[in-house]
Formats: structure tokens, sequence, C-alpha cells
């Protein structure tokens, strides 16, 4: 008879968002329901900007730093924040034989050498010539160090001494969702003693703001939840770093470690994004876990972007769910209306403010004035965290409470 798969918790959690830094921090702001938003510094573009961070306090050898472009500092920071919350930080024992899975976008242009490049083609004689000149020129070594996906694993390891096994995944939010599902997954085939999973993200991009606005994708104009974009989609890119520790039960028991929460189950999957297909897609990944949950002390932390016809269409999912209804119904909450739309590690922020809000025993308000989420007065047992993302990319995950 196999042995039974082992329970895996969460003994970690770093964050840092617009609403600050650590569960504290973010729990204030949730509780008080004030979103951090700006449609001045990218106008017409919102954004959720990073609030003010001390790198020094993760990062100390400014060389580190100098060598990171911010989204790289950002996750490094947040994954100091992780160790430290674990009890694990400087263990070097503990660390050389920690996995590590990285949800990584592709790293940052140098947007005064593009614009250089740009302005001077057209009167450039041999516009071919003009580009292989500048590009040899202009652009320093370690920018295409700073591109590389998997340097955020790297700059973690060298930083914080995180040495076992490391993977980074690509692929906006579906790599998010992956990261968490590997990570449950080798825990409970005891592949994996404890792993640092997480990701960031620098949604203060002049390039990437343009890169999504081509598919017009972009929240313009003024901020407004989630939910009531319906008659200006778009979403609100994020900054944010977020990673958790996630260890098995039987590991974190020897060492006297505390559970924050306990990570039930993970599943993923992509819709064709024919009309219908995200309901449907949640539904069969909702079939995968509902024997799972307590009715009556769920809630549910959606991923919702804000973008059409996604959004209305997980709605439709929630409110099939019992969204609206007192009694055995789901309280929902779009996290996005919050911390802003991060891609890749939009997964990881959601699981931990759900770690957060179990800690506590309790939901956070709505910020809602459509009406779909509603308070929640029974005591909080379990989150299921949704992803839908602005292209592809489903996934849910079961979190519950430990004590």
């Amino acid at each position: 008879m196999a042995d039974a798969p082992r329970e895996a918790w969460i003994t970690g959690i770093g964050i840092v968002s617009s609403l600050g830094e650590g569960p504290d921090a973010h729990w204030q702001k949730l509780m008080a329901a004030q979103p951090v938003s700006d449609d001045k510094a990218f106008a017409p573009f919102v954004v959720h900007p990073l609030a003010p961070v001390n790198f020094d306090a993760q990062i100390p050898k400014k060389g580190d730093q100098r060598q990171m472009e911010a989204w790289q500092r950002i996750g490094t920071y947040a994954a100091g924040l992780a160790l430290d919350s674990a009890g694990v930080k400087g263990k070097t024992e503990l660390l050389s034989r920690m996995d590590m899975i990285v949800a990584a976008g592709g790293g940052e242009r140098d947007i005064n050498v593009d614009a250089g490049i740009l302005t001077g083609m057209p009167q450039a004689a041999n516009p071919a010539t003009f580009l292989n000149e500048r590009l040899m020129s202009d652009l320093r070594p370690t920018l295409f160090l700073a591109q590389l996906s998997n340097l955020l694993a790297g700059n973690i390891s060298i930083v914080h001494g995180v040495t076992g096994s490391s993977r980074t995944f690509m692929g906006e939010e579906s790599s998010g969702v992956d990261a968490v599902r590997i990570a449950l997954s080798r825990i409970a085939a005891g592949q994996s003693d404890i792993a640092l999973v997480g990701g960031a993200h620098n949604g203060e991009r002049p390039d990437q703001l343009m890169l999504y606005e081509f598919g017009g994708l972009c929240l313009k104009n003024k901020y407004a939840p989630v939910w009531e974009r319906g008659d200006n989609p778009g979403l609100a890119l994020g900054s944010l770093g977020a990673f958790l520790v996630i260890e098995a039960r039987d590991h974190a028991e020897a060492r006297g470690a505390k559970p924050l929460a306990r990570l039930v189950s993970v599943v993923s999957d992509r819709s064709n994004r024919k009309p219908g297909a995200v309901t449907d897609r949640l539904t069969r990944l909702w079939d995968k876990i509902k024997g799972k949950i307590k009715t009556g002390h769920a809630a549910l932390l959606s991923g919702a972007t804000g973008l059409e016809p996604a959004t209305a269409e997980e709605r439709t999912f929630l409110e099939a769910h019992g969204a609206r209804q007192e009694k055995d119904g789901l309280a929902v909450r779009a996290t996005g209306s919050y911390v802003g739309h991060a891609m890749e590690p939009q997964f990881p922020m959601n699981v931990a403010l759900a770690a957060i809000a179990l800690g506590h025993g309790t939901l956070f308000p709505p910020s809602d004035p459509t009406g779909l989420e509603r308070p929640m007065n029974d005591g909080l047992e379990q989150v299921i965290v949704t992803s839908v993302g602005h292209w592809r990319g489903e996934g849910m995950a079961l979190v519950e409470r430990i004590g």
C-alpha cells in the first residue's frame, strides 16, 4: 500500500505591494478597505505602485542591488521576508537543501536606449548599420543578465543562500499557479521537505504598459474595483513581490516551526476563451476540490483581472456557487481591487493573503459597490483561491486554517 500524501504547511510569508510590507500592513489596509492606486504617474493608465521599501534590510550589498532590475530587487526582498517569517534565514543547513520554484517574466528594457534608437533610426542613412552600432555601444553587458528570467532565483541564492534545487517557470499567471502546484506535489510525494515559492513583478514600467495597451488591456483614466469595471474594462498593473515557504508537516514539526495555514490542493488548466469557456473551466476545477470544502465556513479570493469577458464569466461562476447568498454561499473578495494585477506572482500573493485571513479567522470587508462581495459573519476555516489569466492560465487552490 502506498504511503499517504504528506501534509503541506505554509510556514513563511514574504509580501510587498502597494499596501505595504508584510502580513500586518496588508491586513490593516484590507480591513480598512484602503486600496492604493495611482492614475497620474503613467496617465492615462492606472497602476498600483510599490509602497516605499528599504531594500538594504534584505539586500545589504549595494553592488547586488545595482545589478538587479526593479522586479528582481522586489522579489529578492520578498524572498528574504519569507525566510525570516519561516525562521530559516541564515540557517545554512536548511537553506542548502531548500528547493526554490520561481515564477518570472522576461526582464526589463533599457528605456533610454530604446527611445534613442527609435528616434535616430528614421534619420539614419543605413538603419540596419545604425541599429547594430547602437546596440553594440549602448547596451551595458549586465543588461542581458538582468533580463534572464532565472536570475531572480540566482539572486535569491546569492543574497540569501538558498542553494537546493531551483526551477524557474515562465508563462504569466500560469507560471505562478504551477509554481505553487508543483511545490505542493513534490512535498506530498516525499520528493521535497521545504520549498521557497513565489515571484515578483514591476508594474511601473512604461514599456510594459505600452505592450499591454497594444491589446487594449490596461485600465485607464480612473480607478474602480474589479467587479465595477464592466463599462471601462481593464487590468491595473501592480508592483508586488510574493514568496511562500511551503513545508512538509513532519519537517516543520521536527524543527518547531509554527504553521500559518495548510495548503490542501492546487489545480490548474487553460481555457480556450470561447464564449462561456472561463465559467466552464472554473467549474471543472471546482469539481476537483469541492469534496474537501466545508460549506458555510469557506470564502473565495478571486484573481479576476477586470478584463472582459473573462471577469463577467468568472462572476457567473461565482454567482452559481452562491456568492450572493448569506447561508452556505461563498463570500468573495477580488484582490486585484487592492494590489492590482501582477501576472506571475498574482497567485502566490493571493495564496499568501488567504493564509493571512485564515490566521485571523475572519475575512476582510467587501470593496465592491456592485453587491457581489458580501460580508462574512461565520468563522473562516477555508479559502479557495482562483486565477483567471488575462489571456490564459486558470487555476484554483484550497487553503485551510490549522488549529
